[in-house]
């Protein structure tokens, strides 16, 4: 089986891209799940370019990985400087990473224009950058920047910039796509050329790499191309971070390579810990993850139509490439106004809802989602929702509590921003709860004046908390009167789940999905219970 090392570069190449930023300390704890996961390579930073960087590699020097090799990231030395000169070149050493990247211009065009230096000047700063750098007992990897563009240009010299790299002593070159405009045909023709030139040179044991920008959207399709070629590393960002349109996305370019080539670049165990490394790394940035991301995306096995569920429930290869499960993802069956009897007994099932094998319960549930999303909902989102409708038109659903009244007050004065109040009447059970709590907002003061009726009775409410709040107007030709939908996440110790919430007003809509993700939370704490006395039995 074939071999290909894996080089990440999310925290320095990554943290290029627009409102990506980490902290030293966000930088050390990503890079314990790379190494857990079994990344080869992990670029920690440019140690000469800030502080941050430097501190990065103070704390990571305290730390044993038992996968992943920790990296710095250089340029060779500057033009008429020597490399003792160099601050750059003396902050990589001073990194004590045991290995160095440095980058080199391959593009006459940067070269020249750019730099304003020789071809000459050039190819001697990439031969004695490397030369001295391993000299210093380190790893030395060359990326060679624009080599793609360069070689198109001028291929000659581009070769000759490489050759340089190989004079200086090292047995790593990188080929760097790094405008992102090059297609997967012209990556592989030319990665084969490069490879047998070297060969033909009597350099029989150079390995090559790959780094690719996504400029094109084609940055994970030339990689693959790259491998294909005969390339031995492939560098990359999690989650396809980076400058401008991104990096590489490793999350793809890993369980391709995998799964679909059988071309070993971590173990199977690993491959399972993809999603939750994708998601960690989402949570870390403060980016929302994106669903339609391939393999680690939550849609990324998501089934919406009734002919393809159906399929699905008889055999998953119908309507997928791959077991979801191989990857740490799970298969999802979507209900909407397109939705059959299949989605809805598939999510019954999953759900723990009970419909028997009665169709007319099937039915009725089916009729109702498509007249709810007509009238704004979308359950697609709001899995938590779902259930308590299934639920309720199956007569299984017993609420916990159920509102009497609410009364919000908004207040401003000049002196401070707008706060708001909330009293609220609920009933449990024979009993009547009147609370009252103030909050940042109106949807903060329901939320605690609802916690505040609930905790006495239902202590483990303090468990959840709500994660995320979205409003978007369903259509809006009748401006301030025009359909709101409300979108609630919430998350306990073992559960995230979210509930919708539709109407002309906002405060009415944001109480629904509120009620909604209090009755969820608690009919999953009820259910767990019954397990648990079950078990005893």
């Amino acid at each position: 089986m074939k071999k290909t090392l894996i080089y990440d570069t999310t925290l320095r190449d990554g943290m290029q891209g627009e409102n990506i930023l980490f902290s030293p300390e966000d930088k050390l704890k990503i890079a314990r799940k790379l190494d857990d996961v079994g990344i080869h390579y992990i670029e920690g930073g440019w140690p000469g370019s800030n502080p941050s960087a430097q501190h990065f590699f103070e704390l990571v020097q305290k730390i044993k990985f038992k996968n992943a090799k920790i990296t710095a990231f250089g340029s060779t030395r500057r033009q008429g400087k020597t490399c003792e000169q160099d601050s750059n070149i003396r902050a990589l050493i001073n990194s004590g990473a045991p290995v160095i990247t440095i980058f080199g211009k391959s593009w006459d065009l940067h070269v020249e224009a750019i730099m304003d230096n020789t071809k000459e000047e050039n190819l001697a700063m990439i031969r004695d950058s490397v030369s001295y750098l391993l000299a210093q007992n380190r790893e030395v990897l060359y990326d060679a920047e624009h080599f793609y563009d360069g070689y198109k240009a001028n291929s000659p010299y581009a070769l000759k910039t490489l050759e340089a790299a190989v004079e200086g002593g090292t047995r790593w070159l990188v080929l760097c796509d790094t405008n992102g405009g090059c297609l997967p045909c012209e990556i592989e023709t030319i990665t084969k050329s490069v490879i047998a030139h070297f060969k033909t040179k009597g350099w029989p044991d150079i390995q090559f790499g790959i780094h690719t920008h996504n400029d094109c959207a084609m940055a994970v399709a030339n990689a693959v191309c790259a491998v294909h070629a005969g390339v031995t590393m492939v560098q990359g960002t999690i989650n396809g971070y980076g400058e401008r349109c991104g990096n590489a996305d490793l999350t793809a370019i890993i369980p391709i390579l995998s799964l679909k080539m059988n071309i070993k670049c971590m173990e199977d165990e690993n491959l399972k810990k993809l999603l939750n490394l994708s998601r960690f790394v989402s949570e870390t940035a403060n980016m929302p993850p994106i669903n339609s991301r391939p393999f680690v995306g939550k849609s990324a096995f998501a089934h919406k139509g009734g002919v393809h569920v159906s399929a699905i429930m008889k055999n998953p290869k119908a309507y997928e490439h791959m077991e979801p499960e191989s990857v740490g993802n799970e298969r999802r069956v979507l209900v909407s106004e397109q939705s059959g009897k299949s989605n809805i007994t598939y999510k019954a099932e999953e759900l723990g809802v009970d419909l028997g094998d009665d169709d007319t319960k099937k039915a009725l549930i089916v009729a109702s989602i498509k007249e709810l999303e007509n009238d704004g909902f979308e359950f697609d989102a709001a899995e938590g929702s779902l259930k308590l409708i299934m639920q309720k038109l199956t007569d299984q659903f017993v609420p916990n509590f159920e509102l009497e009244s609410f009364r919000v007050v908004v207040e401003k004065d000049k002196e401070r921003p707008c706060y708001s109040h909330a009293m609220i009447k609920i009933r449990v059970g024979d009993k009547t709860e009147i609370t009252s709590a103030e909050g940042d907002g109106p949807v903060s003061a329901l939320d605690n004046a609802l916690r505040k009726a609930l905790t006495t009775i239902f202590p483990q409410i303090n468990d959840m908390h709500l994660v995320d709040f979205k409003v978007r107007v369903i259509e809006g030709s009748d401006g301030t009167d025009s359909k709101v939908r409300v979108l609630i996440e919430s998350r306990d110790t073992n559960n995230i789940f979210s509930t919708i919430g539709v109407s002309e007003d906002i405060i009415e809509a944001s109480w629904q999905a509120l009620a909604d993700s209090f009755q969820y939370k608690l009919s999953l704490d009820n259910e767990t219970k019954k397990q648990k006395g079950k078990h005893h039995e």
